[in-house]
């Protein structure tokens, strides 16, 4: 297995495990950027299952699961890539890097799990 696949996936995973994490736990800084992007707090839990899905399915990947891997790379990018654009559509562009970053590692991990 390809070093920098293994590594980026893995960040890529912890990643969004944390932000899973302080979505569930409804962190402060989660509920303001929902109100800045005029999100309603009821897509929280949609949006945490999916980022969710994203890691579990990048994780099968590593396993083996190399399609399931792919796939959640897809996913993750396709949410990240609507991140960004709701937090440019908002004007809200002193965090738009946050969801960028997140966007760079989901295609990052993409491209290196359909090329190793």
């Amino acid at each position: 297995m390809c070093i920098a696949y293994l590594a980026v996936t893995i960040v890529t995973i912890v990643a969004n495990a944390a932000v899973v994490v302080a979505d569930l736990a409804r962190a402060n800084f989660v509920l303001a950027n929902l109100a800045e992007l005029g999100l309603p707090r009821s897509w929280l839990p949609l949006l945490a299952v999916l980022k969710a899905l994203g890691a579990a399915g990048l994780l099968l990947g590593l396993l083996g699961v190399r399609g399931i891997g792919a796939a959640a790379a897809i996913g993750l990018v396709a949410f990240f890539a609507g991140a960004v654009i709701a937090h440019l559509r908002a004007r809200v562009f002193h965090n738009v890097v946050f969801p960028g970053g997140y966007l760079a590692l989901a295609v990052t991990s993409l491209v290196l799990a359909i090329t190793h």
